[in-house]
């Protein structure tokens, strides 16, 4: 089973339940300050605003590595949320991510697109940027178990 038409809008009742869920009812996202700012089907754009305790490299001044992973592991796993039926579930089996420049202490965006959905596993790739950049900051490919309602 493939994806069906990504992008699609989605459904304004689905929408709330999946912002709901991303920003505050995953108290890890909420530490992380994670921000939904826009989900269609397949596809989930979020952003992260920068806060000092997000530092990895004191000297440097970088964002740690941890925090670009943990969003881009949320934003993928939300991108799966949407094309899946009410009910249903994912969590992540695999994630590797790739740290392409250090992070600037700066709000960082993040798009998720799913590219497999299969009958128990979906694939997703993430790339996370930062507003003054062409280039990715570190791009991530994710595995997650699909757990059917």
């Amino acid at each position: 089973m493939t994806v069906p038409s990504h992008g699609d809008p989605l459904d304004e009742r689905f929408l709330a339940i999946v912002r709901e869920f991303m920003e505050t009812l995953v108290p890890f996202n909420r530490v992380l300050g994670l921000k939904l700012t826009d989900a269609r089907r397949g596809v989930v754009r979020a952003e992260l605003a920068f806060r000092e305790d997000l530092i990895g490299d004191p000297i440097k001044r970088a964002l740690h590595g941890g925090v670009l992973s943990a969003f881009a592991d949320a934003v993928g796993g939300c991108a799966v949320f949407t094309v899946l039926e009410p009910g249903s579930r994912c969590s992540t089996i695999d994630l590797r991510i790739d740290y392409l420049r250090p992070g600037k202490p700066e709000t960082v965006h993040a798009e998720g697109t799913v590219l497999r959905l299969g009958g128990r596993v979906a694939v997703a790739s993430v790339a996370v940027h930062q507003a003054d950049r062409e280039a990715p900051v570190a791009v991530a490919m994710a595995v997650y178990a699909v757990r059917r309602a």
